[in-house]
């Protein structure tokens, strides 16, 4: 899924939308025709009747392999796509856990502040006391 910049994330769609894929049909002998036509010459010898499919029968493998490509291809799309949502779940998460390490760490820089503040007074009444006692 892409987004422009302008779309803020919020706004895009969580999970694109696909088009569903139809299989191509397999070629079928229509009813009444014959299953095959009759070679006109006879097959030179030595020569199997199998060696060269009818165009027919190669298209349709042709579509049967193209079917079974497309089947692959729709799991591995299928497969992206969870791990994708898995990735951008881990990414919240970790967005999640990076803000509240940044305000922890706001947190005690405040208190570092502080505790520098107090040790700068103790040390200037500290210098205070000695320059009396002198």
């Amino acid at each position: 899924m892409t987004t422009s910049p302008a779309t803020p994330p919020e706004s895009a769609p969580s999970e694109a939308r696909g088009a569903t894929i139809i299989p191509f049909p397999l070629l079928r002998p229509a009813a009444g025709a014959p299953a095959a036509p009759a070679p006109a010459a006879p097959a030179p010898a030595g020569a199997s009747p199998a060696a060269e499919p009818k165009p027919a029968d190669r298209l349709a493998r042709a579509l049967a392999n193209l079917n079974a490509a497309l089947e692959e291809q729709r799991v591995a799309v299928a497969n992206w796509r969870s791990v994708m949502g898995a990735l951008k779940t881990s990414t919240a998460g970790l967005s999640d856990s990076l803000n509240h390490y940044n305000a922890s760490l706001g947190a005690l820089a405040d208190r570092v502040s502080g505790v520098h503040k107090k040790a700068e007074e103790l040390g200037e009444w500290a210098d205070s006391v000695l320059a009396t006692h002198r």
